[in-house]
């Protein structure tokens, strides 16, 4: 137990460092996901407000503030407090469970001898492909659908809803994605441009602006398509949603979960019951962690 506290400790004080290092610009702008976070979230911000796609919503539309700030707990602050080291000692936990049955390199793909361009492509392809799947589980798993619905409670939407969610979702996320991504040998390089595009693409389909992709369309996910995904009234013959795709839309094509009865503009968004949820940060950030009273 001392050895794993110590593991905690020491990794909630390196990613202290880390986040400090980069707030300061000690390590120079590359790789810098506080600010890259900033600079995007305010591109958006002024493309909502240059070329709206909903023209009447207010600049600072509902609950702005409120997503903003998750957008920095919840890659920021909930790493400081917990995650960083609770991440830490899960993975050297499974890493001895691993060596003591004989198990030292759960690598099975070597990447490092590929081109940059496909090393980044394969594992943006791979990453939201697993997180496809993960985000039909917060759909399909009562108790995970509960956390969800934090995402879920956006009633008008913009790109700082991107980033509005439960932070039990970085759990299952990331407890999930582990281990097909520690298969496959990639640099933090890789991960950082796959995930600076991630975010800009999640961004964009939460944004109140809009693009016409044409065929592009049936690969990448858009607003258009988010928005049914976000529809209070989902559309009929998927019970537990339509579009699941974060970055990529493809896989919806592909597992026929994909649904766009007409332009999702206006559509009203939520879920039943919706009325009741939590509004606040506090409730919001608790909620699903109690059992459910059975009526």
């Amino acid at each position: 137990m001392k050895e794993y506290l110590e593991i905690f400790a020491q990794a909630t004080t390196g990613y202290g460092n880390w986040l400090w290092s980069q707030i300061t610009l000690k390590d120079g702008l590359w790789g810098n996901y506080f600010y890259f976070l900033i600079a995007i979230s305010l591109v958006f911000l002024v493309l909502e407000w240059v070329k709206p796609w909903r023209a009447g919503q207010a600049k600072f539309r509902r609950d702005f503030w409120l997503d903003a700030f998750y957008m920095f707990f919840n890659f920021f602050i909930f790493s400081l407090i917990i995650f960083a080291g609770l991440s830490e000692v899960a993975v050297t936990f499974f890493t001895k469970a691993l060596a003591s049955i004989g198990i030292e390199n759960v690598v099975a793909i070597e990447v490092s001898q590929w081109p940059t361009w496909v090393q980044i492509a394969v594992l943006f392809v791979v990453k939201d492909f697993v997180e496809w799947w993960v985000h039909r589980l917060l759909h399909t798993v009562p108790w995970l659908w509960e956390f969800h619905k934090v995402h879920h409670s956006v009633k008008e939407m913009g790109f700082a809803a991107h980033l509005r969610f439960h932070w039990m979702e970085s759990v299952v996320y990331k407890s999930i994605t582990y281990l097909p991504l520690a298969m496959i040998g990639f640099g933090i390089d890789d991960f950082f441009i796959a995930h600076m595009i991630a975010i800009t693409i999640g961004h964009w389909n939460h944004a109140n602006f809009n693009l016409n992709l044409g065929p592009f369309k049936y690969i990448f996910n858009n607003p258009n398509m988010h928005m049914w995904h976000h529809a209070y009234h989902i559309p009929e013959g998927h019970k537990y949603g339509v579009n699941f795709g974060l970055s990529l839309s493809i896989w919806d094509y592909i597992f026929g979960t994909a649904s766009i009865p007409h332009s999702g503009r206006d559509i009203k968004l939520g879920f039943e019951g919706d009325q009741s949820f939590p509004k606040d940060f506090m409730h919001q950030v608790v909620h699903g962690l109690k059992p459910k009273q059975k009526k």
